[in-house]
């Protein structure tokens, strides 16, 4: 394809009391003679300049003498010895040259660009939503973007982002540390559910002090744990509760739940697939449990990594739409 367009260079320097003005159609050949001419004078001699520039000695002349042609100007005295600009060639050489560098800034774009897109992103988040979303997410990410290289470690201990080495992460809570960036990634509460197997046999509570009856599947990881905390309307409802079994891990509570072990209450993003192949119910619907938000968090830098944007940007939109579909399960 052969690329043209009109171009116009008014130049504020005078050749035989006259204003520079170089107009002609561009193409593509042309800003190569451009770029030849302000290699030329760079290199200081048509020897190293055609060494530079990969061709010989005459095909250079001729580039030279074409881009003179065109301007209907001389643009270079020739001696055995040296190169002197003209007038005209004085007053072209900087455009030129300013060409030579916007091509290679264009070049360095590229480059720094498909060194970001490949390499390694490394991630830390708490284990529960790990074992939940990241198996799946992260392989539909690797299909899309294969030279991206993830490393994903689950731990709910707080982790130095900059110290320890990591390029993301998420949390539920923000330090008030200006070396981070958060951004809210999704928000999420503590649904109470059973399986259907359990409530035939024991029974659905009505009220949250229904539960003191019920055997409840305890998380280890709060001090507070055989107390549960509901809101309805203004008004705050504690129920003091027990059951055989205790753990720190919301994967383990959902797995003693699926068992028929007793009544739960984990984190939303948990339950959107036992909720919907029915599983699982929520109970008590009514009364509202806490809500925490989670924030996926990077270190503060002028700009990301581009595979490290196009991972956060991955990860924003997927959970927005895992979000999404959570709500229409719960309406």
């Amino acid at each position: 394809m052969w690329f043209q367009s009109s171009v116009v260079f008014l130049i504020d320097k005078r050749a035989n009391g006259q204003l520079l003005v170089f107009k002609w159609k561009q193409s593509m050949s042309e800003m190569d003679d451009l770029a030849a001419f302000a290699v030329l004078i760079e290199a200081g001699s048509f020897t190293l300049a055609a060494q530079q520039l990969g061709c010989s000695k005459g095909q250079l002349s001729k580039r030279i003498s074409l881009l003179e042609a065109r301007f209907s100007v001389v643009l270079l005295q020739r001696t055995t010895r040296r190169l002197s600009l003209t007038a005209a060639g004085a007053a072209l050489l900087p455009q030129a040259q300013a060409l030579v560098i916007q091509v290679e800034r264009a070049r360095q774009a590229l480059a720094r660009l498909k060194d970001d897109m490949t390499g390694l992103v490394r991630m830390t988040v708490p284990v529960s939503l790990g074992e939940t979303f990241f198996d799946g997410l992260l392989l539909e990410f690797s299909r899309e973007y294969p030279e991206v290289q993830i490393e994903l470690e689950l731990n709910n201990s707080y982790r130095d982002l900059s110290r320890d080495g990591f390029d993301l992460a998420i949390r539920s809570e923000v330090a008030n540390d200006e070396r981070l960036v958060a951004r809210p990634l999704l928000a999420w509460h503590e649904m109470t559910c059973a399986s259907p197997a359990y409530l035939e046999q024991f029974g659905e509570p009505q009220t949250p002090a229904d539960l003191i009856n019920h055997r409840c599947l305890l998380n280890s990881h709060y001090s507070g744990r055989e107390e549960w905390l509901y809101h309805q309307q203004h008004e705050l409802l504690r129920v003091r509760v027990s059951g055989p079994f205790a753990s720190n891990h919301y994967n383990l509570l959902k797995k003693a739940a699926l068992a028929h072990a007793g009544i739960a209450r984990l984190p939303s993003y948990l339950l959107q697939t036992e909720l919907a192949d029915g599983r699982l119910r929520w109970l008590l619907r009514d009364y509202q449990t806490r809500s925490m938000p989670m924030y996926l968090v990077h270190p503060y830098q002028g700009g990301l990594p581009k595979r490290t944007q196009v991972l956060a940007d991955y990860l924003m939109g997927w959970f927005k739409r895992s979000g999404e579909a959570l709500d229409r399960l719960q309406r």
